[in-house]
């Protein structure tokens, strides 16, 4: 359901049934308690007419409404809509969500999506109920709630670490949105146990930030593993443990610094997967969040998905066998991108191997190893100088690759959450070297686009056949392609 197809009563009856699907599509508010909530919020269902609807918490907030401490529908997964759509409204959400209002301002936002900051306001508003700077003032009020539950770190440091520009702005907020002070909000932190909100602490920042990174829905977290374990790249990447329980660790470039991200395998009862930050720079947290959902695409909605991919009878056997699989982005845009590159024509065993000699001879050394993870991936300005000759890349490709990130380095194409999908794709074709497979595959994992169909790859050709599935089926898998893709790389 999204809010355009769903009227009040249809929204009212997901709330009455506690339907965990539409956590984050949309959010309710009741008049005579001045609280909102997600739609699966366990009190008692209230009376019709003291309930409204919101797009966004930030909207229910402006409402002057208080986010419910039961529920925490400040954590709930994204809306799946801003991945799939490509309009403007769509890319805001996307920036917004990767901390761009924070470290750029509006002016900046609307920079990047080529309007004005008086047309980006507008638009917002009149489609979220709120503008660029609310919704990022309650997504640095999240920020903060985390901080405060999950470290033992000062009320003044969390301030400036959530991205507020004072203490006292930073008690507003908290106060205005969780009805709690700071101190209230950290000593009612939920326990281990709780379905909703992060982790208990243990030992303080310097074990990291843990996290609940949410999701709607089942995780097919076991096949996300094999395909992000198939293609970690060494120095960057690792996977540890036994299937079925192990962790993702990998480095993370952040606007102030470096990070590790680790995820556990096994997805939490209340439908997380636990998530522990080290950050250099804990102003990084939204970013480095934000990052880490993109890469095991966890504000998908395998419901929607599953609902228009099961009606295709050649997929409707391979849906029901992998319930909630997911189609995994990235962490780094840029780095996906010159891994595409490398991976072209080759085995995925043979691209993971460039990929480490890539880092290994240009990559930036950690200031500290951590276990296998020794490098941050190199920045495309250094591969654009350098001769690239270190590494044993074919000679086409080694151009190829010189010549992309020569264009990545003065800024066109740009590969960022809010980048135009098709003005980006033309833009790589343009590119001498790159072809469609690769234009794609950087549009579907660096861009996050969820209706991408890798026509020219063999192994999904191959798939197509085993399963009697054709291009002109591919019409009916809108705009759910890439997992259709996803299905046919998983087959056995």
């Amino acid at each position: 359901m999204t809010i355009e197809d769903s009227s009040e009563d249809s929204r009212y009856e997901a709330v009455s049934s506690r339907d965990a699907r539409f956590d984050g599509v949309f959010f309710f508010a009741v008049s005579t308690t001045g609280i909102y909530c997600r739609p699966s919020c366990p009190a008692i269902t209230p009376k019709r007419r003291n309930v409204s609807f919101y797009r966004t918490a930030a909207a229910a907030q402006g409402a002057g409404f208080r986010a419910c401490r039961r529920c925490r529908p400040d954590a709930v997964p994204g809306s799946a809509e801003w991945n799939a759509r490509a309009d403007v409204v769509g890319r805001a959400m996307r920036l917004i969500g990767d901390g761009v209002v924070d470290r750029e301002g509006v002016a900046g936002l609307a920079g990047r999506l080529g309007y004005s900051a008086r047309q980006v306001q507008r638009q917002l508003n009149a489609e979220l109920g709120a503008g660029p700077i609310a919704l990022a003032r309650a997504q640095r009020g999240h920020t903060a709630r985390v901080l405060l539950q999950t470290t033992t770190m000062q009320a003044a440091e969390i301030a400036f670490a959530a991205g507020f520009a004072s203490v006292r702005q930073f008690n507003d907020t908290i106060r205005e949105i969780y009805a709690a002070t700071p101190s209230e909000l950290r000593s009612a932190r939920p326990g281990r146990s709780s379905r909703f909100g992060p982790v208990a602490p243990e030992n303080g920042a310097a074990a990291g930030v843990p996290l609940r990174l949410a999701h709607r829905g089942p995780y097919a977290a076991v096949e996300v593993f094999d395909y992000l374990g198939r293609r970690a790249v060494p120095g960057i990447e690792e996977l540890v443990g036994e299937r079925g329980s192990r962790i993702y660790r990998r480095t993370l470039r952040l606007p102030g610094g470096s990070g590790v991200a680790e995820i556990s395998e096994q997805p939490g009862q209340g439908g997380w997967l636990e998530c522990r930050l080290h950050l250099a720079d804990l102003r990084d947290l939204t970013t480095a969040t934000q990052r880490m959902r993109r890469l095991f695409d966890l504000d998908a909605d395998p419901c929607a998905v599953a609902e228009r991919l099961g009606t295709d009878p050649a997929l409707a056997p391979l849906v029901a066998a992998r319930p909630g699989l997911r189609a995994p982005g990235t962490a780094d845009p840029h780095e996906l991108a010159v891994r595409a590159v490398l991976g072209e024509g080759v085995s995925v065993a043979a691209g993971r191997r460039l990929g480490g000699a890539l880092v290994a001879a240009y990559g930036e050394p950690l200031c500290e190893p951590s276990g296998g993870l020794t490098h941050l991936f190199p920045r495309v300005e250094a591969l654009a100088a350098a001769a690239l000759t270190e590494v044993d890349i074919p000679g086409a490709r080694r151009a190829t690759l010189r010549t992309l990130t020569a264009a990545l380095a003065r800024g066109a194409p740009v590969l960022d959450p809010g980048a135009d999908r098709d003005e980006t794709e033309l833009q790589l074709l343009a590119l001498p070297g790159i072809g469609p497979w690769t234009a794609g595959y950087i549009r579907m994992r660096a861009l996050g686009d969820p209706d991408v169909l890798l026509t020219g790859d063999a192994s999904i050709r191959a798939g197509m056949r085993r399963v009697g599935a054709s291009t002109a089926d591919a019409q009916e898998w809108r705009p759910w392609s890439s997992y259709a893709m996803h299905h046919f790389w998983n087959l056995p």
